[in-house]
């Protein structure tokens, strides 16, 4: 745990009062002590540190100051094929430490009708996966979330307004659909797509290149999921650092 998360409802002015699985954590991984500091970070508002007052079986008493905001989000927005639930979190868990702020969560062809009944859509269980992305990140501003069960209404009706920048999709490259090299450097803010494992069909193709959609690969290489969605993200990380010079050049 990179940063304890508090509740707002937690803090009293600068004294705090941690319980439940937190507690857990902080006394049997991090072997807290009295008189130690702790990164933490209010939900939704400033980071800083804690000492550490009392720690015993019932609580975690901490003084915070709480004096600098989150890092920036990630200038991207991602839409999602619903993966398999234990991908799902792995990825929600990625994206929230990578400062992903929005994400829409869609049905396509191949994705099976089945995961939208996992208990991994629960609240709780995306919530859980987003803390643990955001403890991870040092970040406090929870990702929103959003689930779109019909491929088609969601494109055309939602997409337009939802998407921000260009759009792209991630799609292996075929003789039907040629894809150009996705930039290195993904420009500023921009929307990425990602297709379930074995992509896209084509008449999803064809309805999001009616959106606007520029289609790109990453490679010959086959990849998984959440790979390619980090792969994506350190693009867009790329591009709002500046680390790469020449916002124009294309990667492989």
């Amino acid at each position: 745990m990179n940063l304890l998360l508090l509740d707002p409802g937690e803090l009293d002015g600068r004294r705090a009062v941690v319980r439940g699985p937190r507690l857990v954590h902080a006394r049997e991984v991090l072997r807290a002590c009295a008189g130690e500091t702790l990164r933490v970070g209010v939900l939704g508002g400033a980071v800083g540190e804690a000492t550490i007052v009392a720690v015993d079986d019932h609580a975690l008493v901490l003084d915070c100051t709480l004096d600098r905001a989150p890092p920036p989000a990630v200038p991207v927005s991602l839409v999602l094929a619903l993966p398999r639930p234990p991908v799902l979190r792995r990825a929600l868990e990625h994206l929230a430490a990578l400062g992903v702020k929005r994400v829409a969560l869609i049905h396509t062809a191949r994705t099976e009708k089945s995961y939208w009944s996992s208990h991994a859509l629960a609240p709780a269980a995306i919530t859980a996966a987003l803390h643990a992305g955001l403890a991870q990140g040092r970040d406090t501003v929870v990702p929103d979330v959003t689930l779109h069960p019909r491929f088609r209404p969601f494109v055309e009706d939602v997409l337009p307004g939802w998407c921000e920048g260009q759009l792209f999709v991630a799609h292996p490259a075929s003789v039907r659909w040629p894809a150009q090299p996705c930039p290195a450097v993904l420009p500023a803010p921009a929307t990425v797509a990602v297709g379930p494992e074995g992509g896209f069909v084509d008449a999803e193709l064809e309805r999001l290149a009616a959106a606007g959609a520029m289609r790109v690969g990453l490679g010959p290489r086959p990849l998984r999921v959440e790979t390619a969605v980090t792969v994506l993200i350190g693009r867009a990380l790329a591009g709002a650092e500046g680390s790469v010079a020449g916002g124009s050049a294309l990667g492989a």
